[in-house]
């Protein structure tokens, strides 16, 4: 059934427009027996409020547009959790795009959310100089940044863990276990996660005396066959190049790499130590559990939706630009489990 707007009902009820209006808008200036008429109308001939109409008279659609590479990823899924849980009590929604890991589709999504007019952005970029991103600061609409950081020359508003110190975490844990020859599964070093992480890891084996090997060192796209490929690599090249742990710096990757190991016929941990990153297996049924570094997942999500409900408050033109930089730094967690062996 076609929707009915306010002036058709407002004729059908032989009362002004204004009338049914502040009748829907739940205003105390209306007889209780015109309210009830008009509720009665609203349901009988399926008015739907016209939510274009009224964001243009409000200057706000009350939307909130969330950008990610991967939302088959957990950590994404459980950072979109904690923000819902924020900002949906305060009558705001939440609008997902999913770029694939590729900037053309960030930019298509960055450019329709803007279309619609979304009150705020949270934006895990793919896209390190954040041209689009720029243009939403500049338009005044808050944005806050996940995950990665783009390059920008102005102050940025973001929300991530202490990736040098996660990965200090995992590769102390396994060189206390008696690992001298670690190797690694990076991402993106163009990305500032990427860099972090593998910076983490360099500067933990030189802090302990130990030689950083390039050829124990490989780099993929956070997918789980870049993890497999990765892994494919290092042991086929372990002649030259021996290792008895691999640290993988994301989940997805973290799997690929544990299918190469048990494709090559060999066993976790008895023959390779494994430490993952935001590995995630509530059923119990990965075997051996995995040693992983966790990211705070839904307290990312809440202190994001915390920022851009504080943001929101102020008028458009104060949210323009901010004065100097907000990077909320929170602390990662390692998940101890079954797949990391003793050697000592």
């Amino acid at each position: 059934m076609k929707s009915s707007t306010l002036k058709e009902i407002a004729e059908k009820l032989n009362v002004s427009v204004s009338t049914v209006s502040r009748a829907v808008n739940q205003k105390e200036y209306v007889k209780e027996e015109t309210r009830e008429r008009v509720l009665r109308a609203l349901e009988e001939y399926n008015y739907v409020p016209n939510e274009v109409a009224r964001s243009l008279k409000m200057k706000s659609t009350k939307t909130i547009g969330i950008v990610v590479p991967d939302i088959c990823e957990t950590l994404f899924g459980m950072i979109i959790k904690g923000i819902d849980q924020v900002v949906s009590p305060q009558g705001y929604s939440i609008i997902v795009s999913d770029t694939n890991e590729n900037k053309k589709n960030e930019e298509k999504y960055l450019n329709l959310l803007y279309q619609k007019r979304v009150d705020a952005l949270v934006l895990a970029t793919v896209d390190l100089k954040g041209t689009k991103a720029y243009e939403y600061i500049k338009s005044g609409i808050p944005v806050i940044f996940i995950d990665n950081i783009p390059a920008l020359d102005i102050p940025v508003e973001s929300v991530t863990i202490d990736n040098a110190k996660a990965s200090q975490m995992a590769v102390e844990y396994l060189i206390g276990n008696g690992h001298q020859k670690i190797a690694v599964i990076g991402g993106s070093v163009d990305e500032t996660t990427g860099y972090e992480r593998i910076s983490g890891y360099r500067d933990t084996l030189r802090k302990h005396g130990i030689e950083v090997d390039e050829q124990l060192i490989r780099y993929g796209m956070y997918k789980e066959d870049d993890g497999f490929r990765c892994m494919q690599e290092f042991l086929n090249n372990r002649g030259q190049s021996a290792f008895s742990a691999v640290y993988v710096t994301s989940e997805m990757m973290t799997f690929g790499a544990m299918k190469a190991i048990r494709q090559y016929g060999l066993r976790i941990p008895d023959d390779i130590s494994i430490v993952g990153f935001d590995v995630h297996d509530k059923a119990g049924l990965v075997y051996p559990s995995i040693t992983t570094v966790r990211e705070p997942e839904v307290l990312i999500g809440t202190k994001v939706g915390e920022l851009l409900l504080a943001r929101l408050k102020k008028e458009r033109k104060d949210m323009c630009q901010l004065e100097e930089d907000n990077k909320v730094l929170l602390d990662p967690d390692l998940e101890i489990g079954q797949s990391v062996r003793c050697i000592l």
